[in-house]
């Protein structure tokens, strides 16, 4: 009879699920308003951005790199966007194709220094983390408040799904998860990120083109980041200079926490929606204790991420010596 072996691949994802579930069977054994579906709309509607970010984030890592730009890309986008629709009169649909142009830009930009000048991606994403933030305050360092009618009506539409709703920014966040998800699984992009993450001089010698698939990853990224500042902007109706600090620090940890690997090669984009849901179940919980503050938040965070860290290295090691007892 044939043993039945269980991927040690699946170990993170499958907790990441499953701590998710514990913990929100936790909040309504515990707050009766929990039970609310509208909470769970909500932890959508709130975590949008996070979302969309996360996804992006996650082709990076697999790819085996690290984008610390994404916070900063969200900051320029609010604020290009604030700047174009309140003080040049742009038209509202014209600005988020042109924010998600830049978007595009400033990843293949990064994605090109980084492969063809053979650069760390922690330096040129770094560098671009400071670009971002900088170009957001040579905008303006005041606030500009998005007030044109026509934005506000897409930031207050409502979805309807019986007596629970869902915003414009959630419905977006969805949408770019099936496209992630079916890139990733079922095109040649999605196999190539895969297998450059898991050897890249392997992916060579299968004739990918490593090059054209590691800018394209950040290329992605950027896009994502883009698509994340302007569901943010829906969010916040403003552009400032200081919007999204920490959040590429919130996208790493929730796709993380989501199972995706460090080292590259494994990772699933579904992991990056429960990781960042996680995220915003954890900060629901604490609200609704109403007695904690609100920087556990941070450290329950903190604490899942070294525990998937730990985990990761658990499997990674096991790999590794199960590679050699086969030797």
């Amino acid at each position: 009879m044939k043993r039945l072996q269980f991927n040690s691949k699946y170990v993170p994802i499958l907790m990441t699920i499953f701590l998710f579930v514990l913990l929100y069977i936790i909040g309504i054994a515990k707050y009766e308003a929990f039970s609310d579906k509208q909470v769970f709309f909500n932890l959508l509607i709130d975590n949008a951005y996070l979302i969309i970010l996360a996804i992006g984030m996650t082709f990076v890592l697999i790819l085996g790199g690290i984008d610390l730009s994404v916070g900063s890309v969200l900051c320029l986008v609010c604020m290009a966007s604030a700047f174009l629709i309140e003080i040049k009169g742009v038209n509202p649909f014209l600005t988020m194709i042109l924010m998600v142009i830049l978007g595009a830009l400033f990843g293949f930009i990064q994605g090109y220094l980084i492969y063809h000048f053979n650069m760390q991606p922690f330096i040129v994403t770094l560098a671009g983390l400071f670009f971002g933030r900088g170009a957001a305050a040579l905008i303006s360092i005041e606030t500009i408040n998005i007030t044109n009618k026509t934005y506000n009506d897409i930031a207050g539409f409502r979805l309807y799904i019986g007596e629970q709703f869902m915003s414009a920014g959630s419905i977006i966040a969805l949408v770019v998860l099936v496209v992630a998800i079916y890139v990733a699984k079922y095109t040649k992009f999605g196999r190539a990120v895969y297998a450059i993450g898991g050897s890249e001089q392997s992916a060579n010698l299968m004739g990918i083109n490593v090059g054209k698939t590691k800018i394209m990853v950040y290329t992605l990224s950027g896009v994502c980041s883009a698509i994340a500042g302007i569901v943010f902007s829906f969010y916040m109706l403003s552009g400032y200079s200081l919007h999204g600090q920490g959040m590429e620090l919130d996208a790493i940890a929730a796709s993380v926490i989501g199972g995706t690997l460090l080292t590259g090669g494994v990772g699933y984009v579904i992991g990056a929606l429960f990781g960042a849901l996680t995220q915003g179940l954890i900060q629901n919980l604490i609200m609704f204790d109403g007695s904690l503050n609100s920087w556990w938040t941070k450290i329950a965070i903190a604490s899942l991420l070294c525990l998937f860290i730990i985990i990761q290295r658990v499997i990674v090691k096991r790999r590794e010596l199960n590679k050699g007892a086969n030797m």
